[in-house]
C-alpha cells in the first residue's frame, strides 16, 4: 500500500509541477481514463481497509479499466454516440459506493477509538 501512496504523490507532484497539456482531440478520453484511475484508486483503498488489497490485481484494475475506458469512448466517436457517458456513470457509481464505503469505516473507527478513550 506504501508504494501506492508513494505513486500517487509522485504522480499529483509531477501533474502541478511539470507543464503539460492535453490536446483538444483526446480531453474525452483522458477524462474518462482519469475517472476509471480514481474508481480504481477508492476501489483499493477499500481493499486495504477490508484486508483484500492485491498489488497486481489493483494495477490490472487500474490500467485496464483506463484502456478500456478510452476504448469504448473511441469507438462511440467511429460511431457517432456518445458511448462514454455509459463509462462516466459507471465510473462515477462505483467511485461513490466507493467512497461511501470508506467514509463509513472511517467513520466507524473514530467513533470505536474514541468511545474507547471514554471508558
Amino acid at each position: 500500500m506504501l508504494i501506492v501512496v508513494f505513486c500517487i504523490i509522485l504522480g499529483t507532484m509531477l501533474a502541478l509541477f511539470v507543464p503539460f497539456n492535453i490536446p483538444v482531440e483526446i480531453t474525452r478520453y483522458a477524462a474518462v481514463a482519469i475517472l476509471a484511475g480514481f474508481d480504481s484508486i477508492f476501489g483499493g483503498l477499500v481493499a486495504y481497509f477490508n484486508n483484500n488489497f492485491k498489488l497486481n490485481i489493483f494495477m490490472s484494475g487500474f490500467f485496464g479499466n483506463a484502456i478500456l475506458a478510452a476504448i469504448i469512448t473511441y469507438i462511440g466517436k467511429l460511431l457517432n454516440v456518445d458511448l462514454s457517458i455509459a463509462a462516466i456513470v459507471v465510473f462515477g457509481t462505483r467511485l461513490f459506493q466507493n467512497f461511501a464505503i470508506l467514509r463509513r469505516f472511517l467513520i466507524s473507527k473514530y467513533l470505536e477509538k474514541n468511545n474507547s478513550k471514554k471508558i
